[in-house]
């Protein structure tokens, strides 16, 4: 019997389950991006398949700029997920006014701090089932 993983992210960056895969394909080509209501123009984070505005399930991909600040952080040293080496930094990156939760990631976990500017880093995790390469937004001190 193989590990069975408890909370598997592979829906979300399938074409096949959900329309919200685009950002998966983008960040593999090192962009991040977020929807953009056509309705209303409001943009969310995380990107959503129907504006929690004005309801409107038609949207369009919009690039966010590859540099933000980092606004919260912490460091786990046990416990972390598997595949993942500690010690791990966790940050909170603002981004063009949203708050973006990801990795950050550093050699020093020590010199991190609030303010610091942070340059995005896609992070390339396991294979979903298929085999097909799985992404997670990451950012690098600058």
């Amino acid at each position: 019997m193989g590990y069975l993983r408890a909370v598997d992210p592979f829906p979300l960056e399938s074409g096949e389950h959900t329309k919200l895969h685009e950002f998966y394909a983008r960040l593999a080509e090192g962009r991040l991006v977020t929807t953009a209501c056509a309705g209303c123009g409001r943009t969310a984070w995380p990107p959503r398949g129907f504006c929690p505005e004005c309801s409107s399930d038609q949207f369009a991909w919009v690039d966010l700029p590859q540099e933000g600040t980092v606004h919260a952080f912490t460091i786990q040293e046990t416990g972390l997920p598997a595949g993942f080496d500690g010690p791990r930094v966790f940050a909170i990156v603002k981004i063009d006014g949203h708050r973006v939760f990801s990795i950050l990631l550093t050699r020093d976990p020590a010199a991190v701090r609030i303010g610091q500017r942070a340059r995005l880093t896609p992070l390339r995790v396991a294979d979903d089932p298929k085999g097909g390469a799985r992404w997670l937004p990451a950012f690098t001190p600058v």
